[in-house]
């Protein structure tokens, strides 16, 4: 779909400023700072998630409500994201993404001072929306300096290696229980926030010069919004990353009950298994970013879809008819993982070069998409109680499939001549 310019949102309405000699440019300081960013998100939950039933034993209440702690801090990152966007269009990358950092460290405290679960529940909130304001402003940075093939390869590369962030926060997470309490686990993602800052400070300068910013207000957003989901290919892409965000977070939500309740993994176990499914995800990704630019971005994609369906469908007849065994259930977790490296950095990287005009509303729209569809899924997927995995294994099977949806049908070339107009914004999108 041909993009139509939009005064209020025209990011793209210059050269990229590495061409134009300016001071902000992609370095690798600064990619690895947004790297820490991505992080945020990771470490608030992963850390978090071994103490589940820990957390339910010492606050007094129940699993469906310690889950809810996930669901309103996946809220919170999904507004986050759709506000922090815009504002940062009107008013820069860097102090709306150093005073959400300070936020989100404070939330932190109270997380790790939290009383009940009340307390806690709206401290993750507070969290969620500091963290998506966070995520989102970086994300904006790296599509104010990157297009093309360096836009995927990049944003693949981040994906990647802020995959140690899910590798090392259950390790650590377990390890905390072992040796400590679950509310050191929250006092840590405070002090990492605080290492956050100050890498923030050091190495990310101004992304968006004062021209290239827009007046701001909520009719320039919805104004902004509206060209955003009109274009089919962007919204065919959201849908990608979007649903395999919610096959995820099935995932996420519910693992420690379907192992440690059901199938008597203790904490460290538990931790090591996770860390290993984040490894796959990790390595996933990495070899998209390596073959960027040389294979078929949607192909990728299309080989994570089809491994994502292949194990929702074997974990679902498991929980149905087998009891969900450990050994079918590590086994499709360890491949949902991993499909996820191929199917949300590259859809969520194919959306954003869809509407190059529009990289802070795009991002935002993205994020709050995703990170609603992991709020919504992570209460669902417990409804069972901790005894059964039917729940997170339909939502990881229904995930799956509407992301193939997604590509196929919703952002599936008109034509081979509209593929090659694509060639510069999005190479290998199509081939």
């Amino acid at each position: 779909m041909q993009q139509v310019p939009s005064p209020p949102d025209a990011a793209r309405s210059t050269p990229p400023l590495r061409k134009e000699g300016r001071q902000a440019r992609l370095t690798a300081g600064l990619v690895a700072t947004v790297v820490f960013l991505t992080a945020i998100a990771p470490l608030a939950t992963d850390m978090y998630v071994p103490a589940f039933p820990q957390v339910a034993g010492e606050l007094s209440t129940t699993a469906t409500q310690v889950q809810l702690t996930l669901t309103t801090f996946f809220v919170g990152m999904a507004l986050g994201q759709l506000i922090g966007g815009p504002v940062s269009d009107q008013r820069g990358r860097r102090i709306p993404l150093l005073g959400a950092l300070l936020a989100m460290n404070a939330a932190s405290i109270v997380c790790a001072l939290a009383p009940t679960i009340g307390v806690m529940t709206v401290a993750r909130l507070v969290q969620g929306f500091a963290g998506g304001w966070a995520m989102v402003i970086g994300r904006a940075i790296i599509v104010d300096l990157a297009t093309g093939a360096q836009l995927v390869r990049v944003l693949n590369v981040i994906a990647a290696v802020g995959g140690i962030a899910p590798i090392v926060g259950p390790l650590l997470g377990g390890l905390i229980l072992q040796l400590s309490h679950w509310r050191v686990s929250f006092w840590l993602v405070a002090v990492l926030g605080l290492a956050m800052t100050v890498a923030v400070l050091v190495a990310v300068p101004e992304s968006l010069p004062r021209e290239r910013r827009h007046a701001g207000g909520l009719g320039n957003f919805l104004a902004a919004g509206r060209i955003v989901v009109g274009n089919r290919e962007y919204v065919g892409y959201l849908v990608v990353a979007g649903a395999a965000m919610g096959a995820l977070f099935a995932y996420v939500a519910t693992s420690a009950f379907v192992l440690q309740s059901m199938n008597g993994l203790s904490p460290i176990a538990y931790s090591i298994d996770f860390a290993a499914n984040a490894v796959g995800m990790t390595a996933a990704a990495l070899i998209a970013a390596r073959l960027a630019g040389r294979v078929s971005t949607r192909k990728l994609i299309l080989t994570g879809q089809i491994a994502a369906l292949a194990a929702g469908i074997a974990m679902l007849a498991g929980a149905l008819w087998l009891g969900t065994p450990l050994s079918l259930a590590i086994v499709c977790f360890f491949v949902l993982m991993t499909a996820q490296g191929l199917m949300i950095p590259n859809g969520g990287a194919l959306a954003s070069a869809a509407v190059p005009d529009h990289p802070g509303t795009g991002s935002a729209v993205q994020g709050f998409v995703q990170w609603v569809a992991a709020g919504t899924i992570a209460p669902l997927a417990g409804l069972g109680g901790e005894h059964t995995a039917v729940p997170m294994a339909t939502l990881m099977t229904v995930g799956a499939a509407v992301s193939m949806v997604g590509l196929l049908v919703l952002a599936k070339p008109k034509s081979a001549e509209t593929a090659s107009s694509r060639g510069r914004t999005a190479p290998h999108a199509t081939t």
